[in-house]
């Protein structure tokens, strides 16, 4: 099991508290698809949800902050196939993007619905520990999947990222395909285009900020469409690159009302509908200087990842 110890103190005293699995596997499942958000920053869709033909049942789906369709499965103890039995359900996925749509518009609203990333869907496998063999292997499927371990202590839930990988767009497949070479949309040009397009001193800064997100324990980094995400179970951080405006902005999961905004360079965007972290402090980072006065606000999200 998961190597985590939680103790209580008490009058300078430390006592062990000892860690458990949770009672039934359901349990385990309805606790975190009624508090998904809040633990995983991914928005609750569906539970027991029926694939078909695909002959199985996806224990939950859901939509990340990324606008990201994910399959979540679980397992009380040690990894029992779960990674093979999410991978099965990710070729229903693929094959089924307009149910999935229409789920999303029924649950979360249209805007969230137009609003999907079908680049690289996610797979999240959440067990009570997991093998060397295991996080291995998800490095060589090539798909994006998070292994998360869980541990209960009394009456406290603890959540521990494993293991994470990217992966890699996967091209759409049969009505998908279809529908996707039947558009006239043209799309929107991503934020690596933008990098690649920015002038060599704001690439030199990204890679200065990039080196202090990854500098902190256990942040992963993604790279979406509209921006590049930095995480740890959820995101921390997300940047987006201005090249005309020589400009990064990077949106930060804090409290606008917990940190000191400063005009030009800190503000609070609760409200505002902006791209990554929604309801933050965004911050406009234009120089090395700005990137040295961002650094405290920085790992302070971090930290509340």
């Amino acid at each position: 099991m998961s190597r985590l110890k939680a103790f209580r103190v008490s009058g300078g005293q430390a006592t062990e508290i000892p860690g458990s699995s949770a009672a039934l596997e359901r349990h385990l499942q309805s606790l975190i698809e009624d508090n998904m958000e809040a633990m995983l920053g991914i928005r609750f869709l569906a539970s027991e949800y029926a694939t078909g033909r695909h002959r199985g049942r996806i224990d939950s789906l859901g939509l990340d902050e990324s606008g990201t369709p994910v399959i979540l499965e679980y397992k009380r103890f040690r990894d029992q196939n779960v990674t093979n039995q999410a991978l099965s359900y990710l070729s229903w996925l693929h094959d089924h993007h307009h149910e999935f749509e229409s789920l999303v518009k029924e649950k979360l609203g249209t805007e969230a619905a137009e609003a999907i990333d079908w680049s690289n869907p996610r797979l999240v496998c959440v067990a009570g520990d997991f093998t060397h063999h295991d996080t291995v292997a998800i490095e060589m499927i090539g798909r994006r999947i998070d292994l998360v371990s869980y541990r209960i202590f009394d009456d406290v839930l603890t959540l521990q990222l494993v293991a994470s990988v990217a992966g890699a767009a996967v091209p759409a497949r049969g009505k998908a395909a279809t529908a996707a070479r039947a558009s006239s949309v043209v799309s929107p040009k991503s934020v690596q285009q933008y990098l690649d397009e920015s002038p060599k001193d704001l690439q030199d800064l990204y890679m200065e900020l990039d080196e202090v997100l990854l500098s902190h324990e256990d942040v992963q980094k993604e790279t979406q469409l509209h921006y590049i995400a930095y995480r740890r179970i959820k995101n921390v951080a997300t940047v987006r690159v201005q090249p005309r405006n020589r400009l990064l902005v990077v949106n930060l999961k804090l409290d606008p009302d917990a940190v000191e905004l400063e005009e030009g360079f800190a503000r609070d965007v609760r409200g505002l509908g902006c791209l990554g972290i929604k309801d933050g402090v965004e911050v406009r980072i234009r120089s090395r200087e700005d990137l040295s006065r961002a650094g405290d606000l920085i790992r302070q999200s971090v930290e509340a990842g």
